[in-house]
């Protein structure tokens, strides 16, 4: 593995550690920054077929979007159909006649790239207000090995992170030292071995997790979400590269050294969001009653 490849991941790990343990404000600027470089960068593949979505109309919603999310997450579902039809008609008086294509792929930013984003605001933030202890609503933990007095917002981002790092690890480990049958041609690196060690990998994280925090029947609350993690990451990665081979181009970006773009490095995390979401919201609670 490249030496570019590692330290860029091990900065990209440190900050997403430092901004999830801090939540509140702080975890929504590096998401905020997040959402934005990747929507730079969605737009650019979306021009390269020649089309002319509406940018930078996309890019104010979608980060009023988090704004709304870290406020409220009830909010944040009123907004999305609200932005989508402010998009709409921002492309109906454009000088230009638009296209399917415009309104398509400008919906398309949103969804993908700021909506779908926006649940790890809302992941971070469940529990965060009745202990925050920092300005704009930071937390640092008083005691820093008892993780079960940590928010439930953070012991899930930090679960379901832990859970994403397996299973891009493990895939790409496995894949390039035993990796022999290719899995799409959407991506020709790719291989099945891979991917299921991926999914493994994913999957043995959940269930560590699932016991730990004494979830009930955690073998199979693991196994759910280690499963959903894991398909759903592999999936976005696809998703992705799907979007990549369309516009013609290898990475959708140079920012990250030895990974490419923001896309190629946070495309495992957007399918993942609200899954997690609610798994932990709907179905957890459901099963201690």
């Amino acid at each position: 593995m490249p030496w570019s490849r590692i330290v860029s991941g091990i900065i990209a790990i440190a900050i997403a550690l430092t901004s999830s343990i801090l939540g509140g404000w702080y975890f929504t600027i590096m998401f905020a920054v997040i959402v934005y470089l990747g929507q730079l960068e969605y737009f650019q593949l979306v021009r390269a077929k020649g089309i002319a979505p509406a940018a930078k109309t996309t890019l104010v919603v979608s980060q009023a979007l988090l704004v709304i999310a870290t406020v409220s997450s009830v909010l944040a579902d009123a907004v999305m159909p609200v932005a989508g039809t402010f998009i709409c008609f921002y492309l109906l008086f454009q000088p230009k006649l638009a296209t399917i294509a415009d309104i398509s792929t400008s919906i398309l930013g949103l969804f993908y790239g700021g909506y779908l984003p926006s649940y790890w605001v809302r992941i971070r933030a469940i529990g965060n207000d009745a202990v925050s202890n920092l300005p704009f609503s930071g937390y640092l933990p008083d005691n820093w090995t008892d993780f079960q007095a940590f928010p439930p917002g953070l012991i899930y981002t930090l679960l379901a992170f832990f859970c994403i790092w397996a299973a891009d690890i493990g895939a790409y480990t496995v894949g390039r030292l035993f990796g022999r049958t290719r899995l799409s041609d959407i991506s020709p690196k790719k291989t099945v071995e891979g991917a299921v060690f991926g999914v493994v990998a994913s999957v043995a994280v959940a269930m560590a997790g699932a016991w730990y925090l004494q979830w009930p029947f955690w073998s199979l609350t693991g196994l759910g979400l280690g499963l959903l993690i894991g398909i759903a990451s592999l999936l976005g990665d696809l998703t992705e590269s799907m979007m990549k081979r369309d516009a013609g181009v290898k990475d959708s970006g140079q920012l990250i050294p030895g990974h490419g773009g923001i896309l190629d490095r946070a495309d495992s995390y957007v399918f993942t969001a609200p899954l997690v979401y609610y798994f932990v919201t709907l179905l957890l609670p459901l099963l201690r009653n």
